[in-house]
Formats: C-alpha cells, structure tokens, sequence
C-alpha cells in the first residue's frame, strides 16, 4: 500500500478551504450597532433551532455553519459565563473572555482534529455608551476580530457586507438599523424574508439587568412598517408660460426696408 505524505501545511490550507465552503453554504447572519444597542438579524424559517442566543446579562452570541456545532459553543459560553459570574462577580463575565474562550477552543479543534468545525460566530456586548460596545467575530481556526460597527457572515459575506456598509451609519434608530440589514440580507431583485422566517434580537442598554430580547411577532411587525421612508421625488417644474408673441407688424426682421 502507497505511503502518500501531506506537508502540514496542505493540511491546514485543506481543512481551511474545507471549513470556508461548509460556511459558505448557510445563510448570512448580520450584526450591528444602532443608537441604543446592537442588533442581530439572520434569515431562520426555524422557530427552534436559534442562530441567535442570550449568553449572559450583557452579552450576546451569533453564529453560522452546523448547528451542533456551535450549539455546543453556545452551551459551553454559557457554563462559562454562569460559573465565573457565580464564583466572581456578574460583571467580571466579558466578552473579551468569551472571545478567548472560544479561540483557544476553535484553534484546538483546527489543529488536532481531522475535521475542523464548520462555523463562525460573533460575541457582543452592550455597554453603558455606543463607544463601551464590544463586537467579536470568530472563524473557524480560532481567529478573533475585534469588529466596529457591523459584521456580516456566513453566506456571501462580502456582498452582503458590502451592501450594508451602503446602508450603516453611527446612531440609526433601531427601524432604520433593520431596514438596513434587511437590505443587505436581500439579493439584488430578491424578494425580503417574510417576520415569520426572520429571526431578530437586540441587546438594548436601556434594559436594566438582562439586555438581551428577541423581536417576533406583532413587535416585529410593527417594526417592520417603520421602514424608513424613501426620499420625497423633487416635485415637477412648473410650467413656464411662452413668451409672449409680438404683434405681427412690430416684428423685427432685421432689414433695413
């Protein structure tokens, strides 16, 4: 039997390029800051499988890929959190530590196992001000990204970054914040997902104690028709009278008759 080496270097451009597509076949899942929070939107016809998660007080989780796989991110977050907030104090619980958390767990599971997980996800955390949030995108060889403003992922990620960034400004209002990632998620000339297979969560600072609430039903509804209006068409020029016609005998025809 052929002995056939592989340099570890192909190993890991193999799982690399193995993860990115297993990604990549999911739907895109947008994350971003408004005026009173950050917001989180994906596309999810699934009333029970949740892409979007409460982790702790402040902090919430997002994620892409194979479910099972970064449900046990989900649970092994949230075990983490509740024993450091338990052991400690609740505000000693970060997102910067969940973020390392789930770095040296995702690097590990790259490296030493024949099959990396196929996920990306984002840890945030709402502060007391917009410049005291915190937006953390992990990929799936441990990589973490301190984000500012918006993330997309998974998907098409870029062009749905892309369009987003069309859309995103600092201080949207939350009708406005959604409008925008609603845009982004929607393929030019596509038709928007319907409430009922949207899955939309915001982690709001003005909340006291537990930041973290779901938007479904006639909340989001209502949302929804808080589009953001398109800008009024300029009005028509009015009609400019003719000038008026000279009588016909004072008509100048520039002879000298």
């Amino acid at each position: 039997m052929p002995f056939g080496y592989v340099s570890p270097e192909q190993q890991m451009r193999d799982k690399a390029d193995y993860a990115r597509k297993g990604i990549a076949r999911g739907r895109s899942v947008v994350v971003l800051q408004y005026e009173h929070g950050i917001l989180f939107v994906a596309p999810n016809p699934s009333r029970a499988l949740h892409k979007i998660s409460e982790i702790y007080d402040k902090i919430g989780f997002a994620a892409v890929g194979r479910y099972n796989e970064f449900e046990a991110l989900r649970l092994g977050g949230i075990r983490y959190a509740d024993i450091n907030g338990y052991n400690y104090a609740r505000d000693d619980v970060t997102a910067r530590g969940l973020a390392n958390l789930y770095a040296q767990n995702l690097g590990q599971i790259f490296t030493e196992s024949m099959k990396p997980f196929e996920v990306e996800i984002v840890v945030a955390e709402v502060g007391d001000s917009s410049d005291e949030d915190h937006i953390y995108r992990l990929t799936f060889d441990g990589s973490v990204f301190d984000e500012t403003g918006l993330v997309a992922m998974g998907g098409q990620a870029e062009a749905v970054a892309a369009r987003l960034k069309e859309r995103y400004r600092e201080g949207l209002s939350l009708a406005e914040a959604l409008e925008a990632a609603l845009f982004a998620l929607t393929e030019p000339g596509g038709e928007r997902p319907p409430a009922d297979q949207l899955e939309v969560a915001v982690l709001d600072r003005n909340r006291s104690h537990r930041r973290f609430l779901r938007l479904n039903g006639p909340r989001l509804e209502r949302l929804l028709t808080e589009s953001v209006e398109p800008p009024a068409a300029p009005a028509p020029a009015p009609e400019q009278d003719a000038p008026p016609t000279a009588p016909e005998g004072d008509i100048d025809t520039g002879s000298d008759a």
